[in-house]
């Protein structure tokens, strides 16, 4: 896990002050990297490369990056690679001389090239300069874990792990109103926009390669719904235990401490339990909890899994003072607006996890792939009322019948306004459209947005086009549904994960985001992976004995809410008027900022609302009312720091 960072001149000319720019971008993702820097340039200086490091293999200084192989290839590598121990063995022509992954890296190249990226089982994102062929090779993991980004300005190509580190070389710091208009719609983007105009982030499984002068990005992995209609669930429950064993053994390669977070959900649980049973000294687990209010502190699930995996959990009591002091740095971190509150209390948990470990365990991508969200079961009740209408049960589409589905109904007690608003426009669309009403979050800003103003036409053009992917089948709803939130969603939580983590220099891992066990799953039919319209229900049957009873059974999960309605009477009130009232606040376009400071009386405790547009704000404030600031690092030489 480090900090990337490099440019190239697309026409091999020599880059003036290439060394100041190098530096300047380092320094921006100077957390990203505790642990050392590195800078590197091309005979030509055409092209130039800047690493931070945060070291996890190979403590020594073999693991110093860019790293380089005959003055013929140079490397920038951000991420682990965990099957590298196997690769080195495939590769023992090439002589190693560290023990890190990033070596692998470069020997894979060196032996497959392009194909290089399919060999690997991890997170990462990186860049190689192969000086023979004068051409650079950026690649992305398959899921999104770790990001990358890239501006063209004039002939430069610059690119970077954080936005932030590209900003003092764009011609101007602008809002992209197609990726507003997907944050607002969705609470994430589609596709390679950023929320930067001129800045793209390279989608996850793909590619850029840069040469001849020109740039062009590529797939090189996708997965597929192939159903296996052959096996029992008994054996996808084994093939899945043994996966996901493998993928944590894998996840726990490290020459430092390997600690979990404990949210209370059963994501995070079956992980840290997991990684306890597999290795003693993975029992360091971290939590974060408010008590101010009632019915946001999940503390007593997290203690009942410390006290199953016999681990120390560390607790961090989260306050209104602590927003306060911590929002800004926040939204610094996360270069976007993130519409989620938990990015908060995530950033703060991390920070106390990094005094205690470098690299912890973390259970995203479990809903996902097991299909854990509550619309689920919401778009899934239409489709059972429709079915026993038509009596089509038997035509092979639909996972649950609606007998099967009423004993679930429970969980959706806290869902009837998403209820009320899926079904006002009407039953029984086609699938699309009616996924895209259950995640459309346009209703919820009307006051607020000039959605007039802003590029929505084509909105639902994108969405359908991803959604209607053909390697998904056509009539499979729920794997649609997953599928579509696994591309676009899943990143998006990703990038939280990443920037909180790192803003402490602290790694974050994910272990059910193995390409093995992602593919594996992909192939389970969905009655077996959504039984009788149960959440997760084949994860809950598998690891039945090692999750504890109470967290399987409970219907309360919030995913971290915060409690800002209540926040709002004190002093966090005060800071929220303050930040939309100021002549810039008030001066947006496409948002009526004054409106929204009136919307947030009437808000409900767990609305998004407030959060959504309170990041969106700080957003313009930190980077583009400051964007000066970021040119003038331009003019200062930074390059011994």
């Amino acid at each position: 896990m480090c900090g990337i960072a490099g440019v190239i001149h697309l026409d091999g000319h020599p880059i003036a002050d290439l060394k100041n720019r190098l530096a300047v971008m380092n320094r921006l993702i100077v957390h990203r990297g505790p642990d050392g820097q590195g800078l590197w340039q091309n005979p030509a200086g055409s092209v130039g490369l800047a690493h931070r490091r945060l070291a996890i293999l190979d403590l020594s200084p073999s693991g110093h990056q860019p790293m380089t192989a005959d003055n013929q290839m140079a490397l920038v590598h951000n991420g682990e690679v965990y099957n590298f121990i196997e690769l080195r063995r495939e590769l023992a022509e090439w002589t190693f001389r560290s023990r890190t992954d990033t070596e692998v890296v470069l020997a894979a190249h060196a032996r497959w090239g392009d194909k290089a990226p399919e060999h690997f089982r991890g997170m990462f994102a990186y860049a190689l300069w192969d000086e023979r062929q004068r051409r650079l090779t950026a690649v992305r993991d398959r899921f999104g874990i770790k990001p990358f980004y890239y501006a063209v300005v004039g002939r430069l190509l610059y690119f970077a792990s954080e936005i932030k580190a590209l900003l003092p070389f764009l011609p101007s710091v602008e809002t992209n109103t197609e990726a507003l208009a997907e944050y607002l719609t969705f609470q994430f983007t589609l596709g390679e926009q950023s929320m930067f105009e001129h800045v793209k982030q390279l989608p996850p499984a793909h590619r850029l390669i840069a040469e001849n002068g020109t740039v062009r990005v590529e797939r090189y992995w996708d997965v597929n719904y192939r159903i296996d209609w052959d096996h029992s669930p008994r054996y996808f429950e084994e093939r899945l235990a043994d996966l996901l064993t493998e993928s944590l053994g894998l996840h726990l390669r490290s020459d430092v401490p390997v600690g979990a977070y404990v949210s209370g959900g059963i994501d995070s649980s079956l992980i840290a339990i997991m990684s306890a049973g597999l290795d003693e000294q993975n029992r360091k687990f971290f939590h974060g909890r408010f008590t101010e209010f009632p019915g946001y502190d999940e503390s007593p699930y997290a203690h009942t899994v410390a006290e199953k995996a016999n681990g120390d959990l560390h607790v961090l009591d989260i306050t209104a003072d602590m927003f306060l002091d911590q929002v800004g740095k926040v939204i610094y971190h996360l270069d976007h607006p993130v519409a989620g509150p938990g990015s908060f209390p995530q950033y703060a948990v991390s920070g106390l996890a990094a005094q205690h470990v470098k690299v912890v365990l973390g259970g995203q991508g479990g809903d996902e792939i097991f299909g854990g969200y509550a619309r689920y079961l919401v778009a899934y009740l239409e489709q059972c009322i429709s079915a026993a209408i038509d009596g089509t049960y038997n035509n092979g589409n639909y996972v649950v019948t609606l007998e099967s589905i009423i004993p679930r109904l429970g969980v959706l007690r806290e869902y009837k306004p998403m209820l009320r608003s899926f079904w006002k426009e009407g039953l029984f669309g086609p699938l699309d459209e009616r996924y895209f009403r259950l995640i459309n979050r346009m209703a919820d800003t009307q006051d607020e947005i000039d959605w007039q103003a802003l590029p929505v036409a084509n909105v639902f053009d994108r969405f359908k086009r991803e959604f209607n992917r053909s390697n998904v089948g056509k009539d499979a709803y729920f794997d649609k549904m997953t599928h579509f939130d696994f591309k676009f969603l899943l990143p998006a939580l990703l990038q939280v994960e990443d920037r909180m983590g790192m803003a402490h220099g602290l790694e974050s891992r994910v272990p059910f985001l193995d390409q093995e066990l992602v593919e594996f799953v992909a192939t389970i039919p969905a009655d077996v992976k959504f039984k009788d319209g149960q959440a997760k229900h084949l994860l809950k049957h598998c690891f039945a004995k090692s999750i504890p009873q109470p967290i399987i059974d409970r219907r309360d999960k919030m995913g971290f809410p915060v409690p800002l309605k209540e926040w709002m009477n004190g002093p966090v009130g005060d800071f929220v008027s303050d930040t939309f009232s100021t002549d810039a606040a008030r001066s947006r376009g496409y948002i009526n900022n004054s409106k929204a400071l009136e919307g947030f009386k009437d808000m409900g405790a767990f609305s998004r609302k407030m959060w959504g547009l309170l990041s969106l704000e700080l957003w313009h404030q930190q980077f583009h009312d400051k964007a000066q600031s970021y040119r003038d690092l331009l003019k200062t030489t930074v390059a011994a720091e």
